[in-house]
């Protein structure tokens, strides 16, 4: 649960960081594609760790409780940003095309983070 939330305020507080970077620091470096790229990397790493509060509140006893497809869910979508924010910010400063291929390794992990999530809603007894 802790962790869940810790890690969603860290992820969140980079969006925000990465993306006031981005609209700044880069804003005469990258051209109209690099921009496209930062935007959607920023945007989804925000959808994430917003949802990684989520999953932290709904590990209370109160709600869902802690289970293993909770936490994992949580680790899914910490190893997606990880792989799908991180290669497109490396790829949309650096051009290197081949990062793209990593890029959607971050989005199966997010996949099955929101799988995850699911399955543990319908697992909950009520």
């Amino acid at each position: 649960m802790k962790g869940s939330i810790i890690s969603g305020a860290i992820h969140g507080f980079l969006a925000v960081a990465l993306g006031a970077f981005g609209a700044h620091a880069l804003k005469g470096v990258l051209d109209d594609y690099g921009v496209g790229i930062w935007d959607t990397a920023i945007q989804y790493q925000m959808f994430h760790a917003s949802a990684l509060l989520v999953v932290g509140i709904l590990m209370s006893s109160k709600l869902l409780g802690p289970s293993k497809q909770l936490k994992w869910a949580a680790i899914c979508m910490n190893m997606g940003i990880i792989f799908f924010t991180g290669s497109l910010l490396v790829l949309a400063i650096s051009g290197i095309g081949i990062l793209g291929a990593i890029t959607p390794i971050g989005g199966v992990f997010f996949l099955v983070g929101w799988i995850l999530l699911i399955l543990s809603a319908l697992k909950h007894k009520n």
